[in-house]
């Protein structure tokens, strides 16, 4: 891995170079181990938060790691194409639009001690707007390259704020052309729900069960090119005690390497069926 400017990102995009890159400021990493028509996100995995921003936070690291995504970019790690965001969402959301990316407050509790002054949001929405240019000019070297694309916006939510049962994969698929890709989110769906789980976790899946995919990963992808399907994928957080902060690392693991193949296997057959 390098560490490089956003700038010289895209110029290795464009030139359609192999490189694993962290974005010189730490605040995003790109691995492209070959250009193939389907990518992989992890916009919510980070966990880090700027010094500065410690005293002046009212949340806890637990409460912040309780409301981000750990290991969805473990879970992609194999594939050809990932992008991933480093912060924490508590500093900026990569999921939200720049008017919307930095909370005032978070899941019911105020977030800062004193509101966060201009200069100090703009260092945030800095690091928000490097990342969607580079999101950009990824996408656009994509569906130039192959016409059409998918790529695969992976998250986790907390199942235990729920009072019913909650599917242990769930698809948002509330702003995309369904009429269009209906059938391949059905296929994904179908594909996840087959996934064999340690500790007899049965894998379900549903589509808009829980979350709409409302994102603005998805959105600003699918509103800008036509011919890209944005899968919101949300794994319940069985891979991990989510109320004492443990990871069980040989669920990540299972989920990974099943995602190997089932996740190669349906963006070969999308690609097939959509170019």
């Amino acid at each position: 891995m390098i560490r490089l400017s956003v700038s010289e990102i895209i110029e290795k995009i464009g030139n359609e170079e192999i490189f694993e890159a962290v974005a010189e400021d730490y605040s995003f990493t790109l691995k492209i181990d070959e250009y193939v028509p389907y990518a992989c996100g992890a916009v919510h995995d980070g966990h880090q938060f700027r010094r500065e921003l410690w005293d002046n936070c009212l949340h806890t690291t637990y409460e912040r790691w309780f409301e981000e995504d750990p290991c969805t970019k473990e879970f992609v790690k194999s594939h050809p194409i990932v992008i991933a965001g480093c912060d924490s969402r508590f500093e900026y959301d990569l999921n939200r639009d720049p008017d919307n990316a930095i909370y005032d407050d978070a899941w019911g509790k105020k977030l800062w001690r004193e509101p966060l002054s201009e200069e100090m949001k703009a260092k945030s929405l800095e690091k928000h707007n490097a990342f969607y240019s580079v999101v950009h000019a990824l996408i656009a070297k994509l569906e130039q390259k192959f016409g059409t694309i998918v790529v695969y916006d992976m998250h986790s939510y907390n199942w235990r704020r729920w009072d019913r049962e909650v599917p242990v994969i769930n698809l948002g698929t509330s702003n995309i052309d369904n009429g269009r890709f209906g059938p391949s989110v059905e296929e994904w769906r179908e594909s996840l729900s087959e996934l064999k789980l340690p500790h007899g976790i049965t894998s379900t899946s549903n589509i808009n069960d829980t979350f709409f995919g409302n994102g603005y990963f998805l959105k600003y992808i699918t509103k800008t090119f036509k011919n890209t399907l944005v899968l919101a994928t949300e794994f319940k957080k069985i891979y991990c005690d989510e109320m004492n902060m443990i990871v069980f690392p040989e669920v990540v693991a299972a989920i990974e390497e099943q995602l190997r193949s089932k996740l190669k296997k349906h963006a070969k057959a999308f690609y097939k069926e959509h170019n």
